[in-house]
C-alpha cells in the first residue's frame, strides 16, 4: 500500500469522497441490498468483498447509475448523489469497469473509449484532440503500441479488459469502480493494472475494487467492506483484520479448509495423446490422463491452454500421431467424443457456456434432452426437480429455477455452467478456469466436487491461472509454454516459482 501510515489515517478520518447510507434494492421477491453502508475516500482503495450473490455487483451498478436504489441516500464529494443513468453517473465523476466485457467489438478502440463522451466543437467531431486523449489513456494502461483505429474485437480478451480500464480513465473520474478487473489478465498485466491503481491513488482518486482473491486485495487495497446476503457485515482498514476473519465475515461461519482433500486412487491410462497439433496451437503436444486423476494445466494466458482443451473436446480440428481412449481410437467429432463421455466447461461462460436469455432449468437441461423427452413430449416436472436439485447442490443464489441466467451474478452463472457439466455425468471433465469469478467458500465446494469426481474414477483436466489451487487440488501438473506442453510432474514436485519458471522459459521450438 502506498503512502505513509499517518497520511492514510488522516485520509480515513476525513470526509468520505463517496458515502452510501442505508441503500436498499429489491428485484421482485429477491432482496439484493438491505440497508447497505459504505464509505470510500479520496486517494485510497476500498476492497468490496463478499460471496457470489452478496450484492457487490448490484451495489456497483447502483453507484454507476445502472440501477435505481429503492431507498437510502448517497453523497459524492459532499453533495447528494442520485444518478439518473450511467451517462449521468459518468458526468458526475463515476467510472466503472464491469466484470463482463461491455465493449462494442465491431467499433474501433477509439470509438469504444470515447463512446458517450466524444469531444465536439460547434457540432463537429474533434477527431484530432480526441485521438490524442485516447492515446494517453492507452499509454497509461500499457497499450500505447495499439492503434486507436484498430478493431476492438480483433484484440485478445486480456487486451480488451485493459481497454475497459482505459475507457474508465477517459472519463476523468473522481471514483473508479473495478469489478473483478483481473479475471482475464495474465500476471504481467495484473501488475500493470496494480500500478495504474496506485497512480490513481496518488492522484487523489478513490477506487472501489472487487476481487475474490484475498492476496490481490492485500496487495492493492487500503480499506475493506464486506457484504453478506445483501447486508453490510464489516468494514475497516485491512491492517486490522486477518484473512480468516474476512472469510468468516463473508460466509457467516468458519471455513476450516479452503482446499478440501478427497482421497482417491489413480488407475491405468485412460486418454493417451501423442503429437497433437492444431493451428495456431497446440504444437506437437503429448498428454496422458489416467482414471481417477486430476491433471492441472498451468501456463500464461495465450500459451495454448484453452486451445488444448478445445482440441481434446473436438471443438478445434487437430491432428495427432496417437489419440486413444481406453485403448480405442478416439473419434474426431464433438458429438462422438461427448457420447464417449468427454465434457468441457468453457472459460467464456457469457458467450459459450450458457444461454443468457434462458432459465436456469433450460440451461441445465441442455445436452440432456433425451433424459426428459419421450415420444415428442417433455417431462417438465422431472426437469424442474433435477434443476432444483442442482441449484441446491452447488448453492446457486436465485429466487427460482425459472430465473433467467442473465439475471444472476457472474459467480452464480459459473455455478450453473459447472452444474450443467456435472449433470451430463461425463467420464472425462475438461475444466477451463472453473473457479473464475467464484468466491472462496464456493471455490472450496468446487474443489471438493472435483475430488469426488476423481474418487468415482472420473478423470479431470483442470486449467487455471491461480497456481495455489493447481498445487493444492491436482495430482499432476503440466505447463503450457508457447503452444507446447513442456513438462509434466507430480504436483508435489512443483511450487509456484518453478511453475512460473517453466511457463516463461525459452523453449527449443
Amino acid at each position: 500500500m502506498a503512502g505513509s501510515e499517518a497520511a492514510q489515517s488522516a485520509s480515513t478520518a476525513s470526509q468520505p469522497l463517496l458515502e452510501v447510507c442505508d441503500i436498499s434494492k429489491r428485484f421482485g421477491p429477491t432482496i439484493a441490498l438491505d440497508q447497505v453502508n459504505l464509505a470510500a475516500h479520496a486517494g485510497r482503495v476500498l476492497a468490496l468483498i463478499g460471496e457470489n450473490g452478496a450484492g457487490k455487483s448490484t451495489l456497483l451498478k447502483t453507484l454507476s447509475g445502472a440501477h435505481d436504489a429503492d431507498s437510502g441516500t448517497m453523497r459524492l464529494d459532499g453533495l447528494e448523489y442520485q444518478p439518473r443513468s450511467p451517462l449521468d453517473a459518468r458526468r458526475l465523476g463515476i467510472g466503472i469497469v464491469y466484470q463482463e466485457l461491455t465493449l462494442a467489438p465491431d467499433l474501433s478502440i477509439e470509438d469504444n473509449i470515447m463512446l458517450g463522451r466524444s469531444g465536439t466543437g460547434g457540432g463537429l467531431l474533434l477527431r484530432g484532440s480526441q485521438r490524442d486523449q485516447v492515446r494517453q489513456c492507452l499509454q497509461r494502461v500499457g497499450l500505447g503500441h495499439l492503434s486507436p483505429t484498430a478493431r476492438t474485437g480483433d484484440q485478445s480478451v486480456a487486451t480488451q479488459q485493459l481497454i475497459e480500464v482505459a475507457r474508465a480513465l477517459a472519463s476523468q473520474a473522481k471514483i473508479v469502480l473495478l469489478d473483478e478487473p483481473t479475471s482475464s489478465l495474465p500476471a504481467a498485466d495484473v501488475q500493470r493494472l496494480f500500478g495504474i491503481i496506485n497512480d490513481l491513488r496518488n492522484d487523489g482518486i478513490g477506487v472501489i475494487y472487487i476481487s475474490h482473491f484475498l492476496e490481490e486485495v492485500r496487495e492493492v487495497a487500503d480499506d475493506y467492506a464486506v457484504l453478506r446476503d445483501g447486508n453490510s457485515v464489516g468494514s475497516g482498514q485491512l491492517t486490522d483484520i486477518t484473512d480468516d476473519q474476512i472469510i468468516s465475515l463473508m460466509v457467516g461461519r468458519d471455513v476450516d479448509d479452503l482446499f478440501p482433500s478427497v482421497p482417491h486412487d489413480i488407475g491405468q491410462a485412460r486418454l493417451e495423446i501423442a503429437g497433437l497439433s492444431a493451428k495456431p496451437m497446440p504444437i506437437d503436444t503429448d498428454l496422458t490422463l489416467h482414471h481417477g486423476e486430476v491433471l492441472g494445466i498451468a501456463g500464461l494466458v495465450g500459451a495454448g491452454r484453452s486451445e488444448l482443451l478445445r482440441c481434446l473436446a473436438g471443438l478445434i480440428p487437430a491432428k495427432s500421431k496417437v489419440a486413444t481412449l481406453d485403448g480405442n481410437r478416439l473419434p474426431s467429432s464433438v458429438g462422438a467424443r461427448r457420447r464417449l463421455g468427454i465434457g468441457m466447461l468453457s472459460e467464456d461462460r457469457k458467450s459459450e457456456g450458457l444461454a443468457q436469455s434462458l432459465s436456469i432449468t433450460e440451461n441445465l437441461a441442455m445436452g440432456n434432452h433425451r433424459r426428459y423427452s419421450s415420444y415428442g413430449l417433455v417431462d417438465l416436472k422431472s426437469r424442474r426437480k433435477d434443476a432444483n436439485g442442482w441449484i441446491k447442490k452447488v448453492e446457486v443464489k436465485a429466487h427460482s429455477a425459472e430465473q433467467t441466467i442473465g439475471e444472476l451474478s457472474g459467480g452464480n452463472q459459473q455455478k450453473v455452467a459447472f452444474a450443467r457439466l456435472l449433470a451430463q455425468d461425463a467420464d472425462i471433465y475438461l475444466l477451463d478456469e472453473p473457479t473464475k469469478g467464484i468466491d472462496v467458500g464456493t471455490k472450496a465446494e468446487i474443489y471438493r466436487m472435483i475430488g469426488e469426481l476423481a474418487a468415482q474414477g472420473k478423470s479431470v483436466i483442470f486449467v487455471s491461472s491461480y497456481l495455489p489451487e493447481l498445487l493444492a487440488v491436482c495430482d499432476t501438473i503440466g505447463v503450457m509454454n508457447r503452444g507446447q506442453l513442456v513438462e509434466t510432474r507430480a504436483s508435489a514436485d512443483w511450487n509456484e516459482e518453478s511453475l512460473l519458471a517453466a511457463a516463461v522459459a525459452v523453449t527449443n521450438r
